[in-house]
């Protein structure tokens, strides 16, 4: 099937300028979709085969101190879709081979901690002006994401895991399991003997 076929003419001439934008300012990624919005890039990093849908937006916020350490690293042949959101502080990593469907948002951020007490956490103060809180985010290799997701402050997807449409993530998740729903749960688990997915 030719590009025109598959694409048309717009499709094909916007493919082809995103491919020459993706060699010549994105290396080592494979194709980025534009629109792509990328905030403080020396604190983000990729590797090869790295592809985006059209509007994600990848977002550094270092905080006070940081050397230049990355803050939202991404391993090699992840797959976002359209209109991913990433921010990372102290660090959100990304495994290899990690696809993600459209519409998930992930943060290692938080304005306030919500843990004790203090005024800086109280709900008349400004929520902008709440000081930040930050936990790491990682994501194993081989893990799906699907769509509408959203990822937490403190969360780790094990390897091999997949995540369920509109879940939130709040707690980690342990490798080969399939969780679901808001807060997301485990519900299926990989028996390897087996070679089957067995419900919990």
């Amino acid at each position: 099937m030719s590009l025109l076929t598959k694409y048309g003419l717009r499709g094909s001439i916007r493919l082809i300028l995103t491919v020459i934008n993706t060699r010549l300012f994105l290396k080592p990624a494979r194709l980025v979709r534009l629109p792509f919005e990328i905030r403080n890039r020396k604190f983000i990093k990729w590797g090869k085969g790295f592809t985006t849908g059209r509007y994600c937006r990848l977002e550094a916020h270092p905080l006070d101190g940081n050397k230049g350490e990355c803050c939202i690293s991404i391993g090699e042949n992840v797959q976002l879709n359209d209109s991913v959101h990433i921010v990372g502080s102290v660090g959100v990593t990304i495994g290899n081979n990690v696809l993600m469907a459209s519409k998930i948002f992930i943060s290692d951020l938080n304005h306030g901690s919500y843990s004790g007490p203090g005024p800086e956490d109280s709900p008349l103060s400004i929520p902008k002006d709440r000081p930040l809180g930050s936990k790491p985010v990682t994501i194993e290799d081989n893990v799906w994401i699907g769509e509408f997701v959203s990822i937490l402050p403190g969360v780790t997807i094990g390897k091999g895991s997949i995540i369920g449409t509109m879940s939130v993530v709040t707690k980690s998740i342990p490798p080969y399991c399939i969780a679901v729903g808001s807060p997301a749960k485990v519900i299926k688990e990989f028996n390897f003997e087996t070679q089957k997915w067995q419900k919990i």
